[in-house]
């Protein structure tokens, strides 16, 4: 869990991802369209993937990807990102954030 740690602090926004996943698509598709640029990191893809899908997993992610952090803090999974989205507090937090400007 330090290497999440470590990992969500080096960006305002970061996902956790699987490059199959089409959930994990949407979102980043969603936050490219705003204007966003996250970092993905593509759990089947990088070393030791497998390893923070676990820790994910410990920290209550189910299902494990798309996972979202926002300055830091865990945001959640595709539907909290949604339900974010759809009440209109999605881009007032990525603006907090400083990942949008808009």
């Amino acid at each position: 869990m330090e290497r999440i740690t470590k990992m969500v602090s080096e960006r305002p926004v970061v996902i956790f991802s699987k490059s199959t996943c089409c959930m994990s698509h949407t979102i980043k598709t969603l936050l490219s369209e705003f204007g966003v640029n996250p970092a993905v990191h593509e759990l089947d893809e990088i070393p030791r993937g497998r390893e923070i899908e676990q820790a994910l997993s410990r920290l209550g992610c189910s299902p494990t990807v798309p996972t979202l952090y926002i300055a830091g803090d865990l945001i959640g999974g595709a539907n909290q990102v949604m339900s974010l989205h759809l009440n209109r507090s999605l881009i007032p937090m990525l603006k907090k954030a400083g990942a949008l400007w808009l």
